[in-house]
């Protein structure tokens, strides 16, 4: 442990350093209400006023004024010597219709998880989903009966998808699939990166009825829905059959390990013999640091927690959930940073 000096000065830091963490909490409602005003878009075509800003999104002029000091200050608008704001390159990703938008994730961590994660008390207590004890709901039941939050959360997930999918496309050869089925792929936005990146290959979105009317929509917008089919089901009743890739992708750290060896039972049975598993998750080391990746890491396992009483996995941990359900790991192939795809094949 670091030493104290003599004039206190690393104590001071140290303070200035934990102050930063535990207010940190404000940036996050600031990002979330600019998004819900769509400060971002009114800002698109060119500076304006706070009145002007107020008076197009039904805000109070003078609170508005002080959310965009406070966002200039996070370097998502700037402040022109004349008084009005002008959008910044970062500010442009809270548009919806930026490329990389993080619009509908900004308003998902604001609104949906926000409560959720004010119970991370009662997870650590209890090792309980936060979210179960809110809404008396478990896995993504809740969205079934809140047409409007499913969208917002499966916007927020093309959105977060879209940043890996690069990584994932070139981290592993699919050029050799025919027929992808992606379980539980929201509106696919992995699937439809693979079908652009692979010519020949067909894909099958499949997943909860919440999701496909999105998805149909998604994949006309990127002229992909001759090369896809659409099915609703549940993946721990079956999923279809006859595919030569599976891919499971952010889909095992929503469940707990029984849970998770229901979905493998259903992914196994429909394996053909020369078929492959392609689970795509983050894999924790068996040690975290303080690096910005290994932070992200440990909010996504703690998001898991609040949500679903379940988590991030090591590589340790897949290999023992896989065998268990049935599957051997042929190889494992790192994607980007955090995340990985991992080629698991049936035991025989």
């Amino acid at each position: 442990m670091q030493q104290e000096r003599s004039d206190g000065t690393a104590g001071a830091e140290h303070g200035s350093r934990l102050l930063e963490i535990i207010n940190s909490s404000w940036q996050t409602q600031v990002v979330h209400v600019a998004a819900e005003l769509r400060l971002a878009e009114l800002l698109a075509n060119g500076p304006k006023t706070a009145t002007q800003l107020a008076e197009a999104a039904g805000a109070h002029a003078p609170a508005l004024h002080r959310l965009l000091r406070a966002m200039s200050t996070l370097d998502l608008c700037r402040e022109q010597e004349n008084g009005a704001f002008e959008l910044t390159p970062l500010g442009t990703l809270l548009t919806g219709d930026h490329p990389q938008s993080l619009r509908c994730w900004a308003l998902w961590w604001g609104q949906h998880l926000w409560p959720v994660w004010g119970n991370l008390l009662y997870s650590v207590r209890t090792g309980r989903s936060a979210r179960a004890l809110l809404t008396g709901t478990t896995g993504f039941a809740h969205l079934e009966r809140d047409p409007e939050a499913a969208a917002i959360f499966n916007r927020a997930l093309v959105e977060l998808t879209r940043l890996a999918c690069k990584h994932i496309v070139r981290a592993y050869d699919f050029s050799s699939l025919g027929r992808v089925v992606d379980v539980g792929g929201g509106y696919g936005e992995l699937l439809a990166a693979i079908l652009h990146a692979n010519s020949t290959a067909r894909g099958i979105l499949f997943d909860l009825p919440h999701a496909l009317e999105g998805a149909r929509a998604h994949f006309q917008q990127a002229g992909l829905t001759e090369r896809c089919e659409f099915l609703s089901g549940n993946f721990f009743e079956e999923v279809p059959a006859g595919a030569t890739a599976y891919l499971l992708k952010s889909v095992l750290h929503d469940w707990d390990d029984e849970r998770c060896r229901q979905i493998l039972g259903c992914c196994r049975r429909a394996l053909r013999p020369e078929a492959r598993l392609l689970v795509i998750e983050q894999v924790l080391p068996q040690r975290l640091d303080s690096s910005p990746s290994h932070q992200a890491l440990a909010r996504s396992d703690l998001n898991m927690l609040v949500a679903h009483a379940a988590g991030e996995r090591t590589q340790a941990e897949f290999d023992q959930l896989l065998h268990s359900a049935g599957f051997a790991i042929a190889r494992i192939a790192p994607a980007g940073a955090t995340w990985s795809v991992i080629e698991a094949v049936a035991r025989q």
